[in-house]
């Protein structure tokens, strides 16, 4: 079945572009690039035959209940989540060593700290996962990582209830271009980081699963040494989601995995 939604794309320039953090020292103050919405046609795989595999799509939807109920309270419930996540990640993807290193939950509420991130992106470009995989584990354990493989792997699931509003969507890989893609940088007031905006092309074939629940998990690629695929993903803006009463809460995790 396919839904409408709209997305908001990046715009191709001929000039660096960047989303800058507080701004003026000012808290949550942001500018960001422009940006296009844009109305998308969304297969939903709830009802689909498209089931996709993490090895040949870099994607893989996975029924996994956690036992962990409340991610909104303190941080006792991180070495229960990420025992969880190692679990999942070499059991499902192959993965030989885990690292979590960032958590962020997501609230589609305008008073919310972080809201669902509404530009289409991919997390790293090639020299942003370089210097990620660096500050993480070290210039001489990053050439371990290099000869053996690795990728950064976001897992992402509905927090408390079922996703009724700006579910989370994705490009399905085949569908892109090379030229689709472009560097965004993200200005932050103590350093600096990179991403991949996607530009708007009516080729894009989007998905995602409706109704998603807190027993069910997303996993998806954000950069393999290995070139398995990399997914394009935003959140999707539905008819209806105006008439929501409980707004969408999310929360991913970051991974860097070894292969071998």
């Amino acid at each position: 079945m396919h839904i409408d939604a709209s997305v908001n794309y990046h715009v191709k320039k001929p000039t660096p572009q960047a989303f800058e953090f507080d701004v003026d020292g000012i808290l949550g103050n942001l500018i960001s690039p422009e940006l296009v919405t844009t109305d998308v046609k969304v297969t939903d795989l709830r009802d689909g035959n498209f089931k996709p595999n993490f090895q040949r799509d870099g994607i893989e939807f996975i029924d996994q209940a956690s036992r962990v109920s409340d991610f909104e309270s303190g941080s006792d419930w991180t070495g229960i989540y990420e025992q969880e996540l190692t679990h999942l990640l070499k059991s499902h993807i192959g993965a030989k060593e885990v690292i979590v290193f960032d958590h962020t939950v997501r609230v589609d509420d305008p008073n919310a700290a972080r809201r669902p991130a509404r530009n289409v992106h991919n997390d790293y470009n090639m020299a942003g996962a370089r210097q990620r995989l660096i500050d993480l584990v070290g210039e001489a354990q990053a050439e371990v990582f290099y000869k053996a493989g690795f990728g950064f792997v976001n897992v992402w699931r509905p927090i408390k209830n079922t996703i009724k509003s700006s579910p989370l969507g994705f490009i399905r890989p085949t569908s892109m271009q090379s030229d689709d893609w472009m560097d965004i940088d993200l200005i932050y007031p103590d350093r600096l980081g990179q991403i991949l905006g996607v530009a708007a092309n009516e080729a894009h074939e989007w998905f995602f699963k409706s109704h998603m629940t807190p027993d069910e998990a997303v996993v998806f690629n954000i950069h393999d040494s290995a070139d398995r695929p990399h997914l394009a993903h935003s959140a999707l803006d539905l008819p209806g989601d105006v008439h929501a009463s409980i707004p969408r809460k999310s929360i991913e995790s970051r991974t860097l995995v070894r292969y071998s």
